[in-house]
Order: structure tokens, then C-alpha cells, then sequence
């Protein structure tokens, strides 16, 4: 005979004992077992037990006032938390850092991939994740404080290569939640917005000899549950609990959202148009880095307003939003709802979100930064007196193909207007930002100069990006002075070569047209030709190469006016602001490569950056072509006259014309 599973939170939670590893559901404010968490605190309230608890979890799960995770903070219910969040438990917080419990902050992904490693009986996970932050058992192994002293993170070397090996933690109890639940205790999801990590979660417990205790909203008979619909099978359940309405909320601001739940589809008549503050400035010059037809995240902040600029601009079409909790595709919630998304077009698991990061499947990520150093190493985990966690930002901003830091350049009652497409700084804020020594790792800038990884820190009044060197100087906002508005509010000098002006059309209040710019739709207008003196004129002043496609993308327009000139021309190209992602040189030079072997008599290009003009020389260099590369205009363009007088005078070989230009 059939077991009825479904039994009261105080049956269910009269199974958990002292001094066992306790792993919760929930992602933010959604999808939390509030009902389990609230048994769980009363029954420690009322009789002291179970007491010396270890709490895993990835994500914060609460409102950070006391709901969630957040009603565990009684003295001696926890002795130790093993989480990537303690922001949403603030007195859980408090207790780490006054020494009372023990403590790790470990990266989201790895923590979300540990419950299957768990499952299957692995000793721990081998990830790159971490190395060189705060997490590195050189540089603290993600202890919390001194009271901390295990080791439960270490450096290992596999076929040369260093790895970080994270311990696995046997669990004990599981609290899980779904919709629906039959009482033989299959569980399925159709009114939650996320499906996180609840079936790892239960096998970890169940192949432990633990506790699975799922939280649902109703039962239904046995059978009525579609096999595709269970997503946790019964085998891995031990006790059901029916939650009322008040503490099975789809989170903390919404009761149910079809829409958030996939059960329906909804016209989206686009996100309110921001007004033109210092965020929106901040969101529009890092929407420039959307990569088309890429996969995008974005993390809570100022890059939210990314959505909004991307729909203002009509670019959402072109790109795919995701989320770190599972989301793909749709409008990406916020507030409340942060982590789920309104017309998703699918929702995966947590872990298996992870897998796809770390393998490096984000082609961008924008993420916020609470303190930035000059070596390009940011905080946003423990900073000003706070204990708050890495969350998923070491996965994301450690794995995305390009990374964009994003925050105003002060903090603490900054307050700056647009006046004629300037920036006024009208109140400086009371903190800095940039400063010579982050308190906290989160973002190792030397281990991504290290992998080529292109990343830059995009400010109200300025952009920097990484260098071998370090951080530089690459951008000013119209209307703000080096000296009076930038170094002042700097612990440290940032290298300073020849910056540009931010695009003026950010700080217009009037549609930019970005998806142009993105799309290539103007690269027709950028290549010009001069029949009398046989020279093709390229201007990619401003033009950014973000990926390969942008290289075809160029090619194709210089070919098309290669054909209409019906012979092989003398090209000139500007660079002057071009940018180009320093993985893509080789890439760039194999074109022109291609273009002198089929349509160029000579080549010559002219850009005021002197790092441009040097990894330009060194990649044409290195594919066997003359490195014309001037820094004033009118050189290129006196090369390339007298390159193609030759020609016209005497009729010579297109290489022995160049040889003669030089």
C-alpha cells in the first residue's frame, strides 16, 4: 500500500536534528518554502530545538527584513552558513561577522553545481571559478571571518593547469517547493517562475539518507500529474506540506503571475522610457556593447536600465536576455520578480544555467561595481561595514565573452543634469569608487588581461578599460574636465593617453538609433571612392568590432565598393575611435589580408591612438604585410596619392607599387 506523503509543518519539521546541513530553495524573493522556513523558526523559538544547523544555499532567498532565510538568524539555530548571499539575511550577516557562526561565501554556480555532485556521490567539484578573487585559498578559500578555519576550497593542478577544487557538504534535510503534489509525493511546477535547484537539492538529501521536504499549494489524486510535468519524482520526497496562500506567494510582491509563469503569453508594449538622468547615460553608452544576435546578462543596478534602452532603441529583437536563476528570452522582471522574466522561451534549471556560463556561453554580461581598483579588480561582495556576497558574479563576469562594469563614478548623493549635451556635475557624491585598493577580490582584472578578456567600467562622466598596463582612461563625457572632474575623486592616476568623446548622442534626449550601429546598416555610408585619384576612402571613426560577424560584416561593404570602382584601388582607412576586441586582431588582419590579394593595389590607415596603432602593426606584421599605420591623416593620405600616381604613371605590379610608395 501507497504512502499518503502530504503531513502538517510540524510533522515535517520534526524530522530535522540537531546539527544537520540544512539546504533551502529560492532565488531572491521567488520561490521560497516560506511555510518550511516559518515551522522551522517556531519550533527552534518554542523549544530550542534543532539546534547548531549548517545552512547551504545558493542565492539570497528572503526581503532581506526577516522573511526567508531571514527568520533562521536565532542565536544557536545556525553554526554555520555556506551561501553566496548573505545580503537577504542581514542578522544571519551579522552573526558571521561578529565571529558567532562560521561562514563561506562561495560562488553561486558553484554551490547551484555542487548539489549534483553531492547527488552523485562526488567528493566536490572542479571549477576555475574563483581563482584569483576572494574564493582562492590563497587569497582567503571565501571564509567569512577568523572564527572560519576549515578549508573547504583548494588549488590543484591538472595537465599544467591550475583548477580550484571545492569540498562538497553531505546534506541532511532539503526544503523544496512546487505547485502540485500527488500524495505519493510527486512534485511539478506550473504556477512557479522558476524551477532553481530543487530536484539536485533532493537528490543530494535523498542518496545522503536524509530528509526531502517539499512545500506545494495543492494535491491532486494519484495519475493526474503528466510524467513530463513532475519535475521531482516521488522516489526523492519523504514529506509533503500544503502551505496556505500567505506563505506560498510567487514571491513577496506577487501572489501569481500567469505570465511570470509561463502560462501565457502577453503583449509587451515596451518598458517605460527613462528620463535622462545619470542611469540612463550610464545604460545608453553600455547598450553600445550589446552584442547582436548574442546571448546578454544583465545584473541588478544601474545595468537594468539596459532593457529599457535596448527597447527604446528597438534593439530587443537582436539580442537574447537571461537570467542566472534559469531564464531565457522575454522581458527580464525586476523588483520582486527579479531572476523570472514575462514571455520566456524557456526555463532551465539553475545548475544546468551555470554549466552554460562557465562554458562560456554569455556573449556579454553588464554587471555593477561597487569599488574598482587600478590593476581593473572590482568588489561588490563585502564592502562599507557590509557583509553582502558575490552571488553569481564570479561565474558570470569570470566566463562572459566581454564584460561592462557599470555604476556612477561617485556615490552618496551624486546629483548631475544634461544641459545642451553636457554633463553638469551639480552635487559630487560623498564616496569613491575608485580606489587604490579594493577592500574585497570579487573580479581579478590582472587573471582577465591574463585571458584577453575585453572588459571596461562605464561611469555617468567617463569610460575606462583594462589594459596590459591597467585601467585607462578611454573616454569623457561632453562638458566634464580630466582635472576638475575625474582625477579629484580617484585614489589613483588611471593611464591617460589620447581619450575621445563619449558619443554625443548619448546625452541628447532623442532616440540614438542604435540598432544602425549595431546592425551595420550604416556601413555603406562609411566607404567612399575617388575615381580621379583611384582612392577608396574607409571612415570607421567610432566603428566597434565586437565579434567576427562585424569583420564579414566590414568586408563585404569594402568588396562591394571595390567591384563598383571596377579595378584595384588605393585604400585609406580611418581609425580614429575605432575599437576592436583585442581577440579579434588576427582576425581583422586576415582581412585585409584577403583584401590585398583581391582588390587592393595599396593600403594605408591612420588612427591618434598609439595602442591601436601598435597591435595594428604587430597583427599585419605578423601575416606578412606592410605595417602602414600613420598617426596623422594627412600622411596616409599623401601615401596613398603618391601610391597611386605610381600606378597611374607607370603601369606597375599593385606589389610593386607598394614597394615603390615606400
Amino acid at each position: 500500500m501507497k504512502k499518503n506523503k502530504v503531513v502538517t509543518a510540524e510533522e515535517a519539521l520534526a524530522l530535522v536534528n540537531d546539527g544537520d546541513v540544512v539546504t533551502t530553495t529560492g532565488f531572491v524573493q521567488s520561490c521560497i518554502p516560506e511555510a518550511l522556513h516559518a515551522a522551522l523558526e517556531k519550533r527552534y523559538v518554542e523549544t530550542g530545538s534543532p539546534k547548531n544547523l549548517t545552512l547551504v544555499m545558493t542565492a539570497g532567498a528572503g526581503d532581506s527584513k526577516g522573511l526567508g532565510t531571514g527568520r533562521l538568524h536565532h542565536e544557536g539555530l545556525l553554526s554555520r552558513v555556506i551561501a553566496a548571499n548573505f545580503g537577504r539575511m542581514p542578522k544571519v550577516a551579522e552573526a558571521a561577522k561578529q565571529n558567532r557562526i562560521r561562514g563561506y561565501n562561495l560562488p553561486q554556480g558553484v554551490i547551484s553545481q555542487l548539489y549534483r555532485a553531492c547527488a552523485a556521490g562526488q567528493p566536490g567539484l572542479f571549477s576555475k571559478v574563483g581563482l584569483h578573487t576572494y574564493v582562492d585559498p590563497r587569497h582567503g578559500g571565501g571564509r567569512v571571518n577568523q572564527l572560519t578555519s576549515e578549508d573547504i576550497v583548494k588549488v590543484v593542478e591538472v595537465d599544467g593547469e591550475e583548477w580550484l577544487f571545492y569540498k562538497a557538504t553531505k546534506i541532511d534535510v532539503a526544503f523544496i517547493r512546487g505547485t502540485s503534489a500527488d500524495p505519493s509525493g510527486n512534485i511539478s511546477m506550473e504556477n512557479e517562475a522558476l524551477t532553481l535547484d530543487s530536484l539536485a537539492q533532493a537528490m543530494a538529501a535523498r542518496n545522503n539518507g536524509g530528509v526531502v521536504i517539499a512545500q506545494v499549494e495543492r494535491i491532486v489524486d494519484d495519475g493526474f500529474l503528466l510524467p513530463k510535468d513532475v519535475r521531482v519524482p516521488g522516489i526523492l520526497v519523504d514529506c509533503v506540506v500544503v502551505a496556505d496562500s500567505e506563505h506560498h506567494r510567487m514571491n513577496y510582491g506577487v501572489q501569481y503571475s500567469a505570465a511570470l509563469a509561463g502560462q501565457i503569453r502577453v503583449p509587451v508594449t515596451g518598458i517605460a522610457r527613462m528620463k535622462l538622468d545619470a542611469r540612463k547615460i550610464i545604460a545608453r553608452r553600455a547598450a553600445f556593447e550589446l552584442p547582436p544576435n548574442g546571448v546578454v546578462n544583465l545584473g541588478v543596478g544601474a545595468p537594468e536600465g539596459i532593457s529599457s534602452v535596448a527597447n527604446e532603441e528597438k534593439v530587443t529583437p537582436y539580442i537574447t536576455l537571461t537570467t542566472e536563476a534559469g531564464a531565457v528570452g522575454g522581458v527580464l522582471a525586476s523588483g520582486s520578480s527579479f531572476g523570472a522574466a514575462t514571455n520566456a522561451d524557456c526555463i532551465i534549471d539553475q545548475n544546468q544555467m551555470f554549466d552554460f556560463y562557465d562554458g562560456g556561453g554569455l556573449d556579454m554580461t553588464c554587471l555593477g561595481m561597487a569599488e574598482c581598483d587600478e590593476a581593473g579588480n572590482v568588489n561588490t561582495s563585502a564592502f562599507g561595514g557590509k557583509l553582502n556576497g558575490c552571488g553569481g558574479f564570479i561565474n558570470i563576469s569570470q566566463n562572459a565573452r566581454s564584460v561592462v562594469f557599470a555604476g556612477t563614478f561617485t556615490v552618496g548623493g551624486l546629483d548631475v543634469k544634461v544641459e545642451k549635451g553636457e554633463l553638469k556635475i551639480v552635487q559630487e557624491g560623498r564616496s569613491k569608487k575608485f580606489i587604490r585598493q579594493v577592500e574585497q577580490n570579487t573580479f581579478s582584472g590582472p587573471f582577465a588581461q591574463e585571458r584577453a578578456q575585453p572588459v571596461i567600467y562605464v561611469t555617468e562622466r567617463c569610460v575606462f578599460q583594462l589594459t596590459k598596463e591597467g585601467l585607462e582612461l578611454i573616454e569623457v563625457a561632453p562638458g566634464v574636465d580630466i582635472e576638475r572632474d575625474i582625477l579629484p575623486h580617484m585614489e589613483f592616476r588611471p593611464i591617460i593617453k589620447q581619450p575621445v568623446l563619449m558619443d554625443t548622442r548619448i546625452f541628447r534626449d532623442e532616440p540614438m538609433e542604435l540598432v544602425k550601429d549595431l546592425l551595420n546598416l550604416n556601413l555603406c555610408e562609411r566607404v567612399s571612392y575617388d575615381a580621379p585619384r583611384n582612392i577608396l576612402f574607409l571612415n570607421l571613426e567610432g566603428f566597434v568590432v565586437r565579434t567576427k560577424a562585424d569583420i564579414d560584416d566590414l568586408r563585404e561593404a569594402i568588396i562591394e565598393g571595390c567591384k563598383e570602382a571596377g579595378k584595384r584601388v588605393n585604400s585609406v582607412v580611418n581609425h580614429d575611435g575605432f575599437k576592436i576586441s583585442e581577440a579579434l586582431y588576427d582576425d581583422y588582419a586576415e582581412m585585409i589580408e584577403y583584401l590585398m590579394e583581391h582588390y587592393y593595389a595599396t593600403t594605408t590607415r591612420y588612427a591618434t591612438n598609439g595602442f591601436l596603432r601598435l597591435k595594428m602593426q604587430e597583427a599585419l606584421k605578423k601575416r606578412g604585410l606592410a605595417p602602414h599605420v600613420f598617426e596623422r591623416r594627412e600622411d596616409a593620405h599623401a601615401f596613398a596619392t603618391k601610391a597611386a600616381q605610381i600606378n597611374a604613371a607607370f603601369g606597375e605590379d599593385p606589389e610593386d607599387s607598394v614597394a615603390s610608395a615606400a
